[in-house]
């Protein structure tokens, strides 16, 4: 009878969906640089056809070739050169980071929180400077 009793009983009213605020989410470093990896992959995918149309155009003729770097050095190209020497460092250091774990080098949690924080800060200091030595010029 106490069995039956039990499996007449209703459930108990389930809780309103909870909404997803990914601004509140903190996410391990390791998690960051991994996400800052696949950006920079995708700004390098993105800044490709450029560069090969401008790599073609440096090398048709002197007239093109002088016009497109009066053009880089405009200053709104500093913007460019930010972005895509950020992606370039980023990417490079991110995916030796990645290589060596899998090779068995820094996979443990100390030494790869370290690797990430790395590969997470250097690449903005990379591009800024960078980008103010291209603006000296």
């Amino acid at each position: 009878m106490a069995l039956q009793a039990e499996v007449d009983r209703p459930a108990p009213p389930r809780k309103a969906p909870h909404f997803l605020t990914l601004w509140k989410i903190r996410f391990p470093i390791g998690a960051i640089a991994s996400i800052g990896h696949r950006l920079s992959g995708l700004v390098l995918l993105v800044l490709l056809p450029p560069a090969a149309l401008a790599l073609d155009a440096s090398l048709r003729n002197r007239q093109s070739f002088d016009a497109l770097f009066a053009g880089l050095h405009a200053p709104w190209t500093a913007l460019l050169v930010l972005a895509g020497v950020w992606a370039v460092s980023h990417h490079l250091l991110a995916g030796i980071r990645h290589l060596l774990m899998d090779a068995g080098v820094g996979w443990r949690l100390a030494q790869a929180r370290a690797t990430a924080w790395v590969a997470t800060l250097a690449p903005p200091i990379i591009a800024v400077t960078a980008a103010v030595v291209w603006s000296l010029r």
